[in-house]
């Protein structure tokens, strides 16, 4: 799974529709996962942030 994404134009610049469906798409990502339960509890949470 890819953390970010954009589309580069031909002036080397990122377009904001590029932008906006890549954060829709993550968020679209992070509902399914709550709706099927794919989340982590408070203490999982923090083990891994812990282990960053």
């Amino acid at each position: 799974m890819a953390l970010a994404e954009a589309v580069k134009t031909s002036e080397n610049s990122y377009t904001v529709e590029s932008a906006m469906n890549v954060l829709l798409s993550k968020l679209d990502e992070a509902l399914d996962d709550v709706e099927h339960g794919r989340v982590l509890d408070e203490d999982e949470l923090w083990a891994e942030i812990d282990a960053i």
